[in-house]
């Protein structure tokens, strides 16, 4: 395995530009809670996409087309998964009631604590791999484990309720019930109380980490190199804000997707535990990963279900779905 390319000073020059970034996101274009449009959530999202990819052509420019082609494998699986994790954050965001002027600011804090598990986890990956060569083979397993359950999984509810940290901040943390602005804490009669912002974000962080567990050793099966890993890992989840807004209102429709992604994880998880025996060149790595997602997304808006009830005798009628709307927590 070759050395990783990620030097001290790339690592705190990455580091310190995507702090910087983010600091110019939240303290100028919006440091005013608003409702994010359509309009303003694509430009957001063509400005990450575009980044990533000049990122992308700086890797190719100064360590050759291999590393770049497993930054873009990288950075298309995340995003991939990232798309199923937008779900999620709307079923959490419904349940809580959270106000979607609030829902940007949500999403940057959990982004910033995404920024720091996700190091920790990859330096961990990377450590293991290093010093007991079989976790590749439990990392194979595990993503071959999780494609099967995200292909059969699909239609099962998700209950925010049941979620641990859930469990735990409410029982120990003093909350108010009710929003107060986009904080998340508010000094009432001289005590310090968390508002329900605060329950979203931890719930969201929480999450967060789950998917972490999912997609960090995905990427692994891609390249062994830790900085490819998180810097195609972060730029993903950057525009992962921008993705929410918009598309949140049309991600129910990609009813395939699940399978597609089933498929990737399957296919990593496989590329990772026969690696020892066969290694799939990166570019064919690359055109299945597109393939199995590209084609799940296509089949979504050619050749969309259509769910039917009977009505009287033998007839049908089409309904729309099970909204997702739920009555915000009694906190």
């Amino acid at each position: 395995m070759e050395g990783s390319i990620g030097t001290p000073i790339l690592w705190a020059g990455f580091t310190v530009f995507i702090l910087a970034m983010l600091a110019l996101d939240l303290g100028v274009f919006h440091r005013r809670a608003h409702v994010i449009g359509t309009q303003e959530a694509l430009g957001w999202s063509i400005f990450w996409i575009v980044l990533a990819l000049a990122f992308n052509v700086g890797i190719v420019y100064w360590f050759g087309p291999e590393r770049g082609l497993e930054f873009l494998t990288g950075y298309l699986i995340e995003k991939a998964l990232s798309v199923d994790n937008i779900f999620v954050f709307l079923v959490i965001f419904s349940y809580f009631a959270v106000p979607v002027e609030y829902r940007h600011r949500v999403l940057f804090w959990g982004i910033m604590g995404a920024i720091v598990f996700r190091a920790v986890f990859i330096l961990a990956g990377a450590a293991l791999l290093q010093m007991f060569h079989w976790v590749i083979y439990l990392f194979g397993g595990l993503l071959i484990f999780t494609g099967v359950k995200v292909l059969r999984s699909r239609g099962e509810e998700i209950h925010p309720e049941r979620n641990p940290v859930f469990r735990l901040v409410r029982r120990y943390v003093p909350l108010v019930p009710a929003y107060h602005g986009q904080r998340f804490f508010v000094r009432l009669g001289g005590k310090l109380f968390a508002t329900p912002l605060l329950l979203v974000l931890t719930v969201v962080e929480a999450t967060d980490i789950v998917f972490a567990v999912d997609s960090i050793p995905a990427i692994f099966a891609v390249t062994r190199d830790p900085f490819i890993v998180y810097t195609s890992n972060i730029f993903a989840i950057l525009g992962l804000r921008a993705l929410f807004f918009l598309v949140s209102g049309i991600v129910s429709r990609f009813s395939y997707l699940h399978l597609g992604l089933g498929f990737v994880l399957i296919f990593v998880g496989l590329k990772m535990a026969t690696s020892d025996f066969y290694r799939i060149p990166i570019g064919i790595s690359l055109g299945i990963v597109a393939l199995f997602i590209g084609g799940s997304i296509a089949a979504s808006l050619l050749f969309p279900p259509r769910p039917a009830l009977p009505v009287g005798k033998g007839r049908e009628m089409a309904v729309d779905p099970p909204s997702q709307e739920e009555p915000a927590s009694d906190l």
